[in-house]
């Protein structure tokens, strides 16, 4: 059987985390923080206000790549959340066994921003946003995945991101209100 690996992917304060434990708590599966797989270095330079570059990113898409094989041979089904802002990203991720869905989560700058401002208990500072909308690649019809209106209830999310997974169709699919 092959199992489902879903990315919960976007930019900094799009809900990454909220989105992929709710998955967790209605599928069963495990679920692992993509910023937990960066790189000591990469967390100083983003704390510092540096933006990653491709460099930087591409041992920290491997460790994911990484997990994400090593559960998949066990038999199991996983969430992960990483920004995943580029198509050469996402082929990076795609190398594990399985099938890889992308669950973007988008909003607008204003909604983004408020969001970051407000947290208090992470390492990347709303600074770097500019610089991961200008980075961003938003999926192409051909990615296997679901875009999320982030404006939209939680449980309506989840309950649309939950019908695509069941969706033999392997192209991209929209949730918004």
């Amino acid at each position: 059987m092959t199992e489902t690996h879903v990315v919960v992917m976007g930019v900094a304060g799009s809900g990454k985390s909220t989105i992929a434990h709710g998955l967790a708590d209605r599928l069963g599966w495990p679920v692992a923080e993509g910023d937990d797989f960066h790189s000591a270095e990469n967390i100083a330079k983003m704390t510092a206000g540096h933006p990653l570059t491709d460099e930087d990113r591409r041992p920290w898409l491997d460790r994911i790549a990484a997990w994400t094989a090593d559960e998949d041979r066990a038999g199991r089904s996983t969430l992960v959340t990483c920004s995943a802002l580029r198509r050469v990203y996402r082929g990076r991720l795609r190398t594990a066994p399985g099938r890889t869905v992308f669950v973007h989560l988008i909003g607008s700058v204003e909604v983004l921003a408020a969001r970051l401002t407000a947290r208090t208990d992470h390492f990347m500072p709303a600074s770097l946003l500019p610089s991961q909308l200008t980075t961003l690649e938003p999926l192409e019809p051909d990615e296997d995945g679901v875009v999320i209106d982030i404006e939209q209830e939680v449980e309506q999310m989840l309950d649309c991101i939950v019908g695509a997974l069941a969706s033999e169709s392997r192209r991209v699919k929209e949730c918004a209100e």
